[in-house]
This record gives structure tokens, C-alpha cells and sequence, in this order.
């Protein structure tokens, strides 16, 4: 698989906690985002297909409400193993990054190091 992009690991992280149908998948992702990633009705039903195209989520069933088909999608092992997978590497890469953080010197406000390093 090529590198995921973070719509996709949530999609895939909203259907880990069971099958939800494509409004409950945007309102989980919405939260999980914190709102920083809101969802389309285009752009989701386009990466539940590749998805289930890819295998990694698979259509639960389907049910009428008020005259309309809903499907609900769940997760496959596929799917859960990329997931897992994706999550410890991201979680690998946020560790090196606040272990670097925390190494930083602290230069104080406003003020940058020259191209020796030293404080300007």
C-alpha cells in the first residue's frame, strides 16, 4: 500500500470501534480530528470504495431508511493490520520528534541561532 494519508487512517480508525454507515464514519472522524478534518460526501463515499476496492473495509449490510439505502462498512483484517501498522509508525515519528524537541536549545524569545549554531 502507498503511503496513508490521514483522511484514510481515520476512516480506517472510526471503523475499528465497529461498522458505522457513512454519516456516522464523517461525525467520527470530524471528532477524532478534532475538526481539522471534515469530510465530504463526494470525498468520503470515493475513499469507502477504494477502500473496500483495496479490501481494507468491507460493506457490513445494508438497510432502507426513509426510502434510502444505507450501508454500514466495517473494518477487515486487512484493514486492521494497516492500520496498526500506520499508528506504529506514526507514533514511532512523534517520539523522534519530541525527543528532538525536548534536546533543542533554548535560544529565548525571539532570538535565532547563526549558522554556527550560537545565538545571534
Amino acid at each position: 500500500m502507498t503511503a496513508m494519508q490521514e483522511p484514510t487512517f481515520l476512516i480506517l480508525t472510526a471503523l475499528a470501534s465497529g461498522p458505522k454507515h457513512g454519516y456516522g464514519v464523517t461525525q467520527e472522524v470530524a471528532e477524532l480530528s478534532e475538526g481539522t478534518v471534515t469530510l465530504r460526501a463526494g470525498t468520503l463515499y470515493g475513499a469507502l470504495d477504494r477502500l473496500v476496492e483495496q479490501e481494507l473495509i468491507t460493506v457490513d449490510r445494508q438497510e432502507v431508511v426513509d426510502g434510502r439505502l444505507r450501508r454500514y462498512y466495517r473494518l477487515t483484517d486487512a484493514g486492521a493490520g494497516q492500520l496498526a501498522e500506520r499508528a506504529r509508525r506514526l507514533r514511532k515519528n512523534a517520539e523522534a520528534a519530541e525527543s528532538r524537541l525536548r534536546a533543542r536549545p533554548s535560544w529565548g524569545l525571539g532570538r535565532t541561532a547563526d549558522s554556527s549554531g550560537a545565538p545571534a
